[in-house]
């Protein structure tokens, strides 16, 4: 590649534009792309790689997808007229060299950062944008959607969708993919395969093959022996059609695909764009109707020697130097809840061969990759398929197992069917470890776990706990190891401890019963969840003020500790909740209580702390909390402004 120098690791970094990247310096929407020469276009993809590696290296985030669709990104741009032709990336966590190319390159330094650029693809953002993502296996169905739209408004655009071949694990992708195919509207899917490899020859022949299969003379004979098939008996017509797709399927492994509806092409070697392009542009011309897939073989890291040598292949990464490689990573003072987790996990199926524990292709972000190298006959990631997680996981319920379904917050949402009718109403002893709960930093609306609280709370008979610190986390853990009549549910944050010493294993809780953390008279802070240091922090201040306050921890979102929540209204003048969820959760449910047993009617003032009725964008977490309104401060405020001591409020607030 012709550059005049290459990134270093200094902290200055390599300069935004700059002779390192004459071509890419020249495109700054994909009709500048477009306007090079098609031998240009492996040095654009080198200088996007180079570009993409520096600035992940600045802003962290999702590195190893996105090195893998480089040559793709160049390819798509360059024969598409994109806006106009819809381009969807499943996920959108490998859309850095898509945002670089879209208009986006001197905010690409500001990923995942406050008022910067979305780590996924959003709608609001870019028109390049045309389908928002952060959950996997939606393209199909939107591209579906799309291509739909398009042909009711008579409109000629392609539509083309890229998913991986992760996402392509979910039920949903099948869903639409035969939607799709008993449908004759013009679809393109590319499935991104980076779990597969191409050796040469293969790959030479494969891109023949697919150059063949993808041409107009190719698909307009296919199309004039189905015609010819048809004056044929019933019998010998099927009979050859069959012959057809198999052996097309025999060479290329399309038959899934045939079989659902959808023209097969492939596979093609993702990172040869000589390979890519003729197959593009065939699909692009053609007047055929109907669904295409093209098999595309990518390798995640691409290009970056440390990305393909870690064994996640830099999936998603911190601040790192670019010559080494090396992660910068701040120094925890604490375990992350997670590993908290996995370890009190761990100590109970020490002593219970009955504990098995089911993640939904996220097993080192639960935890549960711990738990697998300790247990892995015990251990079952079933891919990006919540739906059919909870349902497994009730089924090994059936059967006396005591199965730990460990789902992010927001990814259980997609499993909210079969969670209460497989689970909560056969009152299956199912337990949901509900990892990123409350908001999650710079993954920013799509991962905050926002509303399982709300979601789960109105089911009848479940047990919902939050930990407010680590060693509440694994007392948790036992609890729910030890609940065997009805299903429970923990939830616990993204990010770190606050330092606590550890037993081997944790204690099991009294279900529904809460504690008292500080004993006080004047205001009582009613906590459920992490917000419990800023509660004693806020106590603090009040205490400074000459306000007694009280400081007590729920533990239990469901069933309520009414006997302490009484107590509580009695004693006091203001009772403020604090929460890491939405509205309708805890302090719906406290609330509800106190109206129903009369103690509203004498006075007493409660004041709900929730999270806003608003997507809060990506920032840091402390960023986020104190927009949120849920930091001491705020809780100081609350206290105040319901005693009436506006002055005081101003002063907390200077």
């Amino acid at each position: 590649m012709a550059k005049t120098s290459e990134p270093t690791a200094d902290t200055d970094h390599m300069p935004h534009r700059g002779n390192w990247t004459p071509l890419l310096d020249k495109v700054n929407v994909p009709a500048d792309l477009r306007k090079l020469p098609e031998s240009d276009l492996k040095q654009v993809a080198e200088e996007l790689r180079l570009e993409l590696i520096d600035a992940v290296s600045v802003t962290g985030g999702h590195l190893g997808a996105g090195l893998g669709v480089v040559e793709l990104t160049v390819a798509l741009h360059y024969v598409f007229n994109t806006p106009a032709d819809r381009l969807i990336w499943d996920v959108g966590h490998q859309a850095y060299p898509h945002k670089i190319l879209t208009g986006r390159r001197d905010r690409i330094r500001t990923l995942r950062q406050g008022g910067g650029l979305s780590g996924f693809t959003k709608r609001s953002e870019s028109e390049y944008d045309p389908f928002g993502a952060a959950h996997s296996s939606t393209s199909i169905s939107a591209g579906l959607g799309m291509a739909v739209g398009r042909d009711m408004k008579g409109e000629k655009n392609d539509v083309i969708a890229v998913i991986g071949d992760g996402a392509m694990s979910a039920g949903m992708a099948y869903e639409a993919m035969n939607n799709a195919g008993s449908m004759d509207s013009r679809l393109i899917v590319i499935l991104n395969d980076n779990d597969m490899s191409i050796a040469p020859p293969v790959g030479a022949m494969s891109a023949y093959l697919s150059r063949l299969l993808s041409s107009k003379s190719y698909m307009s004979l296919r199309q004039l022996g189905a015609a010819m098939a048809k004056r044929f008996p019933r019998g010998l017509a099927s009979v050859l059609g069959r012959a057809e797709e198999y052996a097309r399927g025999i060479v290329t492994g399309g038959t899934l695909f045939e079989e659902l509806g959808f023209y097969y092409v492939g596979p093609i070697d993702g990172h040869n764009i000589d390979h890519l392009l003729p197959v593009l542009k065939n699909l692009r011309d053609s007047d055929d109707r109907g669904p295409v897939l093209v098999h595309v073989v990518t390798r995640k890291g691409h290009g970056y020697g440390p990305a393909e040598q870690a064994a996640d292949k830099y999936h998603g990464v911190v601040k790192f130097d670019v010559a080494t490689g090396a992660q910068i990573k701040a120094k925890a003072t604490a375990p992350s809840y997670t590993a908290v987790y996995a370890k009190a996990l761990i100590a109970e199926a020490e002593v219970d061969d009955r504990i098995v524990a089911i993640t939904a292709a996220m097993p080192s972000g639960t935890g549960i990759d711990k738990f697998g190298e300790r247990f892995p006959k015990r251990t079952f990631d079933v891919g990006i398929a919540e739906q059919h997680a909870v349902t497994f996981a009730a089924g090994l319920a059936c059967e006396g197992m005591k199965p730990f379904a460990t789902i992010y917050s927001t990814f259980l949402q997609r499993g909210y069917d079969q969670l209460v009718h497989d689970v909560v109403i056969q009152k299956l002893p199912v337990r949901f470890a509900m990892d990123r709960a409350g908001l999650v930093g710079n993954d920013g609306q799509t991962h905050a776990g926002s509303f399982d609280l709300a979601y789960l709370g109105c089911l009848p008979g479940i047990v919902i706990m939050a930990a407010s610190d680590e060693l509440e986390l694994m007392h948790m853990v036992a609890t729910a190891a030890a609940i065997d009549d009805s299903p429970s549910a923990l939830r616990y944050p993204r990010g770190d401890g606050v330092g606590l010493a550890l037993p081997a294993r944790g204690e099991v809780l009294p279900i529904g019963k809460g504690r008292i953390v500080r004993e006080g008279t004047k205001v009582a802070i009613l906590n459920l969840g992490t917000r419990l240091q800023e509660c004693l922090k806020a106590a603090d201040e009040l205490a400074a003020l000459g306000l007694s306050t009280t400081v007590a921890d729920a533990r239990f979102a469901k069933p309520l500790d009414t006997d302490m929540i009484e107590r509580l209204a009695r004693e006091h003048e203001v009772l403020i909740t604090i929460e890491e969820g939405s509205i309708g959760g805890f302090s719906s449910f406290v609330l509800h209580h106190l109206a129903t047993a009369g103690m509203l009617d004498l006075g007493l003032k409660v004041r709900p702390m929730v999270l806003p009725d608003i997507f809060i964008e990506h920032e840091s977490p402390v960023a986020q909390y104190e927009q949120a309104g849920l930091n001491a401060r705020h809780i100081t405020q609350t206290a105040l402004g319901a005693l009436g001591m506006s002055s005081a409020a101003r002063s907390v607030r200077a």
